[in-house]
């Protein structure tokens, strides 16, 4: 089985985009994030395409924000929208969608940004955090969680820790939030795949930072230990970051069971231009 999750920020505007990575990657769940669109435009876009390619589809969206879905032609079961429980901004909202694929509990997750620490977005993003690890807690050991997570895990995880000060996504109670879903039996996949190497999964628009190769990896795929003992290869398709209207986010594709492409990829390694000097590069919006 191929599993590839990816934050189309758009997918209205990403459908050029997305139909080819399906043809070409052939993924046989594909979980996405940001799709910012109700379900039943979603439907009207995509729904036919996707089904003549096989897809079964589970959306959970809403106008202009947030949106995740999962295709599926492994099968498509006990579909859940939303997090119960989870607290809302004020209202909840549509950041986290599970089902059944071939006996893997599938969770697609868009975790919210948090903006600036210590803010109320910021206390917001803990506390769905939260939830999030009661759903998981509570659900089957053959999980994946899998998503935009918005936290880099490690320093290891962007391109200069320096550039980050002071900054979300890299903070101490989200990385702890982060390491508290992991202890409930989850690998990250790619990282176990990928021990000492950059690998990064976002690039901002601005300035340059993809052709810099100044990113953060913040996509993961986070396996309970029956699925990921089945990893048999987990990289980053930088293809789809290239050329003409990509997403600011990359697609993570994990291969169970056999790796059709071998362990490949057009992972990080190697960077484009490694950092050689801490706190050289800013942040775009610094």
């Amino acid at each position: 089985m191929r599993i590839a999750t990816w934050n189309v920020n758009s997918v209205k505007q990403r459908v050029p985009r997305l139909l080819p990575l399906l043809d070409e990657r052939q993924p046989d769940v594909v979980c996405l994030q940001e799709t910012k669109l109700a379900d039943d435009a979603f439907a009207d876009l995509l729904g036919g395409e996707l089904a003549d390619r096989g897809y079964a589809v589970a959306a959970h969206g809403e106008a202009t924000w947030n949106g995740v879905a999962i295709l599926s032609r492994a099968g498509l079961e006990d579909v859940e929208a939303g997090l119960a429980g989870s607290p809302g901004f004020p209202s909840p909202e549509a950041r986290a969608v599970a089902a059944t694929c071939d006996g893997i509990r599938m969770v697609s997750v868009y975790v919210p940004n948090g903006r600036v620490p210590g803010s109320e977005h910021y206390d917001y993003k803990l506390a769905w955090l939260a939830s999030l690890r009661e759903l998981v807690a509570a659900g089957p050991e053959a999980t994946i969680v899998c998503g935009d997570m918005n936290i880099a895990p490690t320093d290891d995880d962007v391109f200069d820790p320096d550039a980050y000060i002071g900054q979300t996504h890299v903070t101490a109670p989200e990385r702890e939030a982060l390491a508290e879903l992991q202890a409930l039996g989850l690998r990250d996949v790619v990282r176990d795949r990928w021990p000492n190497e950059r690998v990064f999964t976002y690039w901002d628009y601005r300035a340059g930072m993809f052709h810099q190769d100044l990113g953060m990896r913040i996509d993961l795929v986070l396996a309970g230990e029956p699925v990921a003992g089945r990893v048999q290869a987990a990289w980053v398709d930088r293809q789809a970051r290239k050329g003409s209207g990509p997403s600011d986010h990359a697609p993570v594709i994990v291969d169970l069971d056999e790796a059709p492409d071998g362990d490949i990829g057009p992972v990080v390694p190697p960077p484009s231009a490694p950092v050689t000097r801490r706190g050289a590069k800013k942040l775009p919006q610094s």
